[in-house]
C-alpha cells in the first residue's frame, strides 16, 4: 500500500513580504518523513480570503492530508478559519469547548477574555480541535485539512499532538554520498543506476565548497534492504 501524501499551505503577508522567514515547512517535512507521509507540494499564499479558499480546495483534493500554518490569531487579518470553513462547505461559530479553554486560560492570567481573543474560538463546524500546549488557542482539523498556528514553537507543539492521530506508512529512509565531481561528470552513470531501481528515488544536489565543485547523491526509499543494495552500487560507481 503506498504511503499517504500531503501538501502544505503557508498563509501570511509577512512571509511573502520577506519580513518573516518560514521554518514550519522544513519542520513539517522532516516530521512527515519520519511518520511515513510524503510531502508532495507546498504553497505560499497571502492573507486573501479568495486565494486561501482556492488553494485549500485544490490541495485537499489532490492529497491525503493538507497542513496549513498561519492566520488563526485574534486580529482582523487572521482569516484562515473562515476560509477553511468556506473551502470545506461548513459553517463556523464560537465553539463552546474552545471558548471554555480560552476563558479558563485568560482567567488564570487575570486578563479580559475580550472580543478579539474570542475570535480564536471561532471553529468550523464538524472540526476536531488540535491541542495547543503553549498558548491554549486551539488549531483544528476539518476532514483532511489540519489548521495550525504560524508561530514556529506553537506549530511544532500542535503538530506533535496531531501526528499520532494520523495513519502513516513506512518511514522514508535516505542515504547520501558526497562526491567531488560535477553533475555533468556523473549524470549518465547515475541515471543508469536510477533506472535499475525504479522503486527508489535518487537525486543529485550540487555544492561548491572551498573552491571545489561537488555533488551530493541521495537515495531514498522505504525498504532498508533495497536502499542498502542501491547505495552499495552507488559507492562502487563513484567512491
Amino acid at each position: 500500500m503506498p504511503n499517504p501524501t500531503a501538501a502544505m499551505l503557508v498563509i501570511g503577508d509577512e512571509i511573502l513580504s520577506g519580513r518573516t522567514r518560514d521554518s514550519n515547512m522544513h519542520h513539517l517535512a522532516k516530521a512527515l518523513t519520519e511518520r511515513g507521509i510524503i510531502l508532495r507540494e507546498a504553497r505560499f499564499v497571502a492573507d486573501d480570503h479568495g486565494a486561501i479558499v482556492t488553494a485549500i480546495r485544490a490541495l485537499k483534493a489532490g492529497h491525503d492530508h493538507l497542513f496549513t500554518s498561519g492566520g488563526i490569531g485574534p486580529t482582523h487579518d487572521d482569516i484562515t478559519a473562515d476560509a477553511v470553513a468556506d473551502a470545506c462547505g461548513v459553517g463556523i461559530s464560537h465553539r463552546p469547548d474552545a471558548m471554555a479553554l480560552l476563558q479558563a486560560h485568560y482567567d488564570r492570567q487575570g486578563l479580559p477574555f475580550n472580543e478579539a481573543r474570542q475570535r480564536m474560538a471561532r471553529i468550523p463546524d464538524t472540526a476536531i480541535l488540535i491541542d495547543n500546549p503553549i498558548s491554549v488557542a486551539p488549531g483544528f482539523s476539518v476532514g483532511n485539512v489540519h489548521v495550525m498556528a504560524g508561530v514556529p514553537a506553537i506549530f511544532e507543539a500542535m503538530l506533535a499532538g496531531l501526528l499520532p492521530r494520523l495513519t502513516g506508512g513506512a518511514p522514508l529512509l535516505s542515504r547520501s554520498l558526497r562526491v567531488l565531481r560535477g553533475e555533468g561528470d556523473i549524470a549518465e552513470s547515475f541515471a543508469a543506476l536510477a533506472a535499475e531501481y525504479p522503486d527508489l528515488s535518487m537525486g543529485s544536489y550540487p555544492f561548491h565548497s572551498q573552491g571545489r565543485m561537488g555533488t551530493n547523491l541521495v537515495v531514498r526509499g522505504t525498504d532498508p534492504a533495497r536502499l542498502d543494495q542501491a547505495f552499495t552500487r552507488l559507492e562502487q560507481l563513484f567512491a
